[in-house]
Order: C-alpha cells, then structure tokens, then sequence
C-alpha cells in the first residue's frame, strides 16, 4: 500500500483543528481512549494517563518513576499511633471551578474509592477509617501499620466533594455494568489543564490552568493538549509523519526505523513497568467457551503446565515484537520489589514434553477455546494473541481468537465471563503486593477485582492480606517470596513477555519516557 490512503485516512479521523495549532499545542494520539473520566471507576493505564492531566492525587510519580508531592507536601507515619499515616495537605490549591480544596475533599473520595465499584479498592483494603484532623491534616487509618501505603496513592484522584454531590457523581460508575454517569464524561480536578471538550474515542481537549498551583514549579510549556485515540496503527504513524500530531504513545514495532529515519521525528525506548500474559480459568468445573463436556480442562495443572511449555517467547519477541519485548517467566516486572531472576526463568518451548502432558492429563486429543484479547491496548496484541493461537495448536489446543477494543474485553475479565484472556499489568506501587491483591487473592469485596482465574486459596488469601500491616522487610520480603512460590507452582498465569515502550514524537517535544506509560505533560518542553 502507498503512503497517501494513510495520510487522508489520519485526516480524516483526526480533524483536529480547522487551522493550524499554535505552538504551545500538543497534538497527542495513542492506540486506545480512557474508558471513563471517572477516577475510581477504570485502574487501567490510558484512563490513568488521561487523568493525570486534570486530577491529582495526594502524592504521585514523576516522569522517572520518583514518589514526589502532589496535593500532599509531605507524609509520615504518626507518631501516636503506627496504624495511621499522617499527610500534611497543600493550601491555597482551588478544583478548575475555582472551589477550595480541603481534607473534606481527601476524605470523599478516599471512602468512594473503597466501594464496592470502584477500581482501586485492592489499594486501601487495609483502610479501616480515614479523616480529617483539621482543614490541612489527612490521615489514613488503617487495620496494623502499613509501611508502603504512600505507594499505593500514586494513582488515587481526589475529587471535589461538593462537585460529585451537585452532580450526582457521589457513587463511582458502574463501568462493568454499563452505567453511564455525569462523571464518566465530566471532571473538575486540581490538574495543570482543564477539561474543555470530551468525544469519548474521537477527541478530548483540555486547557492550561492558568490557576494551578504548580505553575511556577515545572516547565508548563504545553497550553492546549488535544488527545485523539488511533487504533490503526497505520494511520497513527501516518498521522504523526505527516505533521497530523506530535507525539504518540505506541510506535510500531514494524514502523520504528521507518519514524526514526524520518527528518524533525525521533523515537525514544525503554523498559516499561508491565507484563503481558495469559489467565486461564481453572476454577470452574466446566467451561462456557470449550468443547470438552462436562469437565474444565484447565482445572488439570499439567494442561496449565503443557501450554507454558507450548509458548515460544523467543519467537514472539523475533517475529511478532521486532526484537522489542522482554520474555518472561513471571508477572512481575523487574522494577518491582520481590522480582528476582530465579522467578522470571523463561520456560523451556518443549512441543514434545508438553504433548506428554496433555496425554497424561487424558486430553492427547486436544481440546478446543475460545482465547478473548484486546486489539487496541497493548503493543501488537491481537498479533501476540495470533501467534499463541498457532503454537498452542501444536499440542492439540486449538484455540479460536476472539479479539475486540478495550472496552469491550475488559468487562469479560472484570465481570469472569471470559475462560482463556490476554491482559496486561502494571505496578504503579513497585511491590508485588499490588499484583497479589488483584490478580492472586480471591475475587471478592475487596479483593481479586482482576482475578478471572476463579483460583482461591484462602491460606494464600490470609498470606497476601498480611502483606499489609508487615512492618519489617526482611520478614515482608519472605512472604512475598512464599506467595510468588504458590502462584509459579500453581500456573496461575502464562507470562508471555516484559512491555518495551517506544514513543515517537517531533523533534519540538522534550521530555524523557516514563517507564509507567504515562506521561505527565506539565513536565514536557516545546522547542
């Protein structure tokens, strides 16, 4: 195909300004949209990133990964009472509708995001209680001393009380169920820029505040930042060859020397904190997708076994990701506290061994499944998905690839509809405590929102709890190295490999990746 059906196609879908933007504009696209505006509704990377230009939570990461002040200025342990984390909160802040920012504010929107529909509810199941100790004076009380809490805010926005109560947004969203609410599509933050306009997968555009209290304190060269979801991946490169945007979140593998090759383009790579695997659902006594009667397939650890045994990560990472992924053998990324080399040993490609297995298990046979993916949310996964599909054919499980946007694919995993899904994780807290409560504990209140497995093991469950209020770390750092044991010995997931993330933009765009996938644009220079 020639360039030009790209160009008038990015044209097309992107009609972003009928002039030309001014050079304070940032014109951003990436593959997928936000899901929601509602901060507790959605704890999924591109709705994080959206956010984080508008909301802020108490503390947050920079571009390099470093926990620093954001509403809060500093925070410490009580000295009264172990069980309480103090956070001195910033004054003179004011929400985009010029309405004050307080503890009150702190204390609505932690309590909203430990019900039952919000999202980041794992992130404070050790909270017992929070409150306001005065106007200035936050504090999170929660059930033994928790050591990391901090870590666990980076992503947690505080809305205006008032706002959410005038607009009926006091309940977080049903996203999984299909609500739509003032606040899916609606946000008053205390963010670098303000909401101006949403299309939900068409386009958002957000303003400079010219109130924001950071203004003084980081390079704040974007003014106007207008965000355009791509899924094409051919017309997301084309629109940024031609001028269409500056800067976008998920080059191509197979576009990477063609963007760096082109003259005011440049493409910078690194690492990110994310894994991309595969669940299986090992719990229930029968599957809704296979063609086995009667009996779950997966159930078996050696099927489990023989399709880790099946994947070849080498050939994915050669073929399918251009060199571009990590292999891995664990869902941990290596930024993360309890990763080791031992755990992310890439397992064997052993087609034979793994035949033996499937036998053994009485499935010499096969058997088939449906495998659900995304296709607009991680680097190539359809393609990742597609490539899966081929080598667990080798051993009799064929496999029958349903792929749909984000927004449909995750409410199967979310709600367990799915048996056989691809997902991708990120650890915003860089400890493993994080991945267990969503993805290892069983799905529960406060627990497993994630976990489509249906695994339970309430021994591991009472494991991860104590993970919480374990203050000293050597200790801490052995029962995570027992939870990891369970979870490897079990093939709770298949770990396909470690994300590489390559941002592609023009040479008039500064800033450095940040390893969470998430830009923060108050950092970013205009050249």
């Amino acid at each position: 195909m020639t360039r030009a059906p790209f160009l008038l196609a990015a044209a097309s879908i992107l009609a972003i300004t009928a002039s030309a933007a001014s050079a304070e504009t940032l014109r951003w696209a990436r593959a997928g949209d936000s899901l929601t505006l509602d901060p507790h509704a959605q704890n999924e990377g591109p709705t994080s990133a959206l956010a984080h230009q508008i909301m802020e939570p108490l503390v947050i990461r920079d571009m390099t990964g470093k926990i620093v002040p954001a509403l809060a200025t500093d925070w410490n342990p009580s000295e009264d009472d172990p069980n309480v984390w103090v956070f001195n909160l910033r004054e003179g802040v004011t929400f985009h509708d010029g309405a004050t920012f307080d503890a009150e504010d702190a204390v609505f929107s932690f309590n909203r995001a430990m019900t039952p529909d919000s999202d980041y509810k794992e992130l404070l199941a050790s909270v017992t209680e929070v409150r306001a100790k005065d106007a200035y004076t936050f504090e999170i009380v929660t059930n033994g001393p928790n050591p990391i809490m901090p870590s666990n805010l980076t992503n947690l926005f505080i809305m205006d009380k008032d706002w959410a109560e005038a607009n009926n947004a006091v309940k977080v969203q049903d996203y999984e169920g299909g609500e739509d609410t003032f606040a899916a599509k609606n946000a008053n933050g205390t963010g670098p820029f303000k909401l101006i306009s949403r299309e939900p997968d068409v386009k958002t555009v957000m303003a400079i505040n010219e109130s924001y209290w950071g203004k003084d304190e980081f390079p704040m060269e974007v003014t106007e930042i207008v965000y355009t979801p791509i899924q094409n991946a051919a017309t997301r490169v084309a629109a940024l060859l031609s001028g269409e945007v500056d800067f976008i979140q998920d080059v191509p593998v197979q576009d990477l020397e063609r963007v760096e090759g082109t003259d005011g383009l440049s493409v910078k790579t690194a690492p990110q904190n994310r894994v991309i695997f595969f669940g299986m659902n090992q719990g229930d006594d029968d599957l809704a997708s296979d063609n086995v009667d009667d009996a779950n397939p997966l159930a078996d650890i050696r099927v489990r076994q023989a399709m880790n045994m099946a994947i070849n990560r080498d050939a994915i990472k050669q073929v399918v990701m251009r060199g571009q992924s990590i292999p891995a053998g664990v869902i941990a990324p290596p930024f993360v506290n309890g990763w080791t080399e031992a755990l992310d040993a890439v397992p064997a490609t052993d087609i034979d061994g793994a035949k033996a297995l499937m036998a053994e298990a009485g499935y010499g046979d096969g058997f088939s499944i449906t495998l659900n993916c995304p296709n607009d949310r991680y680097i190539n996964d359809e393609a990742i998905c597609q490539a899966a599909v081929g080598m667990l054919g080798q051993i009799g499980v064929n496999v029958n690839l349903e792929a749909l946007p984000k927004a449909q694919h995750f409410p199967l995993i979310n709600t367990t509809v799915t048996d056989f899904y691809m997902l991708g994780w990120g650890v915003p807290t860089y400890d493993s405590e994080y991945i267990f409560n969503f993805l290892a504990h069983t799905k529960g209140e406060k627990y497993g929102s994630w976990n489509a497995t249906r695994f339970s093991n309430p021994d591991l469950d009472g494991k991860i709890q104590a993970l919480a209020s374990e203050t000293d770390f050597e200790v801490r750092d052995g029962m995570i190295a027992e939870i990891w044991q369970v979870v490897q010995d079990e093939v709770l997931y298949l770990p396909i490999h470690h994300q590489v993330l390559n941002w592609g933009m023009s040479e008039r765009v500064d800033t450095i990746v940040d390893p969470e996938d998430s830009p923060k644009f108050k950092y970013f220079g205009l050249k």
